[in-house]
């Protein structure tokens, strides 16, 4: 496949991924996916490999071929034409638990060739709070409804109806997605099919080796060696007893081709929320890392594998069952980042910019059979010189907020 050729086909399933966020966003009942987006699309190989990603959430799409990879272990030898997998486990792949996740694969001449996924935030799924998200949790339990992956029907739409606040909007958003995937599905099997088709099953693998490529020559401008960098939460919950530190520590280290984000020191899970699962910690590290070194990076699972991510179970950073995780989703994330990008900016320094607010600053207000979820945001930190389209230096971006909505 000449370089031309990949790019195209680079483009075409990308569009493939766009579409079905537009779909899934015009198709939704709530105005969470309708207005404020917060949903993402992408495409994997048959054996679960991320192909591509629409320009959609970071940490969805970080964290999503974990999911991929639970729903095909779920499905196992069963994958047929029209079959969905639901999960918002996020102990199998998932973030938080709004955050549930439609995987349904492609079939073509009776041969599976791939797998379609979204991605959605349902405003309220139950729990101790409107929102799903109680600052006071302890537990996932108390958080609202959670879902292993199991295939899709009328009756786990039901469950998902009784369990939440709003049943009218979490019905209307999941026939979204499923209409997304079919759509995505679709696109994907006349894309790729033997007879009228532009590409094929090796296609599809020469782009997850193109992301391979494009990350180990960005890589090149790292210097080996190994940098540190930590910082903190000031407190993980509500409660007197919860006023104290969580602190997340990193070290990053490069050796040739390969790079090693390390997280051996961050402080255990705590009896609050603000634990992130492993996922969520490596869609941090993945969107860090492509900011810095190259935003044009395919972001695909070919991109990730000169990466390790060491983050050590039991950890603010890996939780584990039954750790309540409603904030690490929104708040751990930002952190991580941030570590990642100071760890990072002493490796290249000059090319990082500063950290911003750590925060995702979420509101959730809601009463008898409504629910609004909004993400404040804050300020985005300032950014270092870059050259211009002449070679010479331009003023770098000062500190300026930011909105998600």
């Amino acid at each position: 496949m000449t370089p031309a050729e990949l790019a195209v086909l680079v483009g075409r399933l990308t569009g493939i991924a766009h579409e079905m966020g537009e779909v899934l966003r015009r198709g939704a009942f709530s105005p969470n996916i309708k207005e404020r987006a917060d949903c993402s699309a992408a495409l994997f190989t048959a054996d679960g490999t991320m192909l591509v990603q629409a320009e959609h959430i970071p940490v969805h799409l970080g964290s999503m071929p974990a999911s991929v990879a639970a729903a095909i272990d779920a499905l196992g030898d069963e994958a047929e034409a029209g079959t969905h997998v639901i999960l918002n486990d996020p102990y199998a792949g998932g973030t938080h638990l709004n955050d549930v996740t439609l995987v349904t694969p492609v079939i073509v001449a009776g041969e599976l060739v791939g797998w379609v996924a979204n991605r959605a935030h349902h405003a309220d799924l139950g729990g101790s709070a409107p929102g799903s998200m109680p600052a006071d949790a302890t537990e996932i339990h108390q958080e609202g409804l959670r879902l292993p992956p199991v295939r899709f029907g009328p009756e786990v739409a039901e469950v998902f109806a009784a369990s939440s606040r709003t049943p009218g909007e979490r019905a209307g958003d999941l026939a979204a997605q499923v209409g997304a995937n079919e759509l995505g599905a679709e696109r994907l099997a006349r894309l790729i099919d033997p007879v009228d088709g532009v590409t094929s099953v090796d296609g599809l693998t020469e782009v997850v080796a193109y992301g391979e490529r494009r990350m180990i020559a960005a890589l090149a401008d790292l210097p080996n060696g190994s940098w540190s960098f930590d910082d903190q939460l000031d407190s993980f919950g509500p409660a007197p007893a919860q006023q104290e530190p969580t602190r997340i520590r990193l070290k990053v280290s490069v050796d040739g081709d390969r790079i090693c984000f390390d997280f051996t020191g961050t402080d255990p899970q705590r009896k609050g929320n603000v634990n992130a699962v492993e996922a969520v910690t490596v869609s941090a590290v993945a969107w860090a890392l492509r900011s810095v070194l190259d935003p044009t990076i395919p972001a695909n699972g070919g991109s990730m594998r000169p990466v390790t991510v060491i983050a050590p179970s039991g950890t603010v950073v890996a939780a584990e069952f039954p750790a309540a995780v409603g904030a690490g989703n929104v708040e751990v994330s930002q952190r991580v980042a941030d570590v990642c990008m100071g760890a990072l900016a002493q490796a290249i320094p000059g090319r990082v910019p500063a950290a911003s607010q750590g925060t995702m600053n979420n509101l959730l207000i809601g009463g008898d059979g409504w629910v609004s979820y909004e993400t404040v945001a804050g300020g985005q930190g300032g950014r270092p010189p870059r050259p211009g389209s002449t070679g010479s230096p331009v003023p770098g971006m000062s500190g300026v907020h930011t909105a998600m909505t």
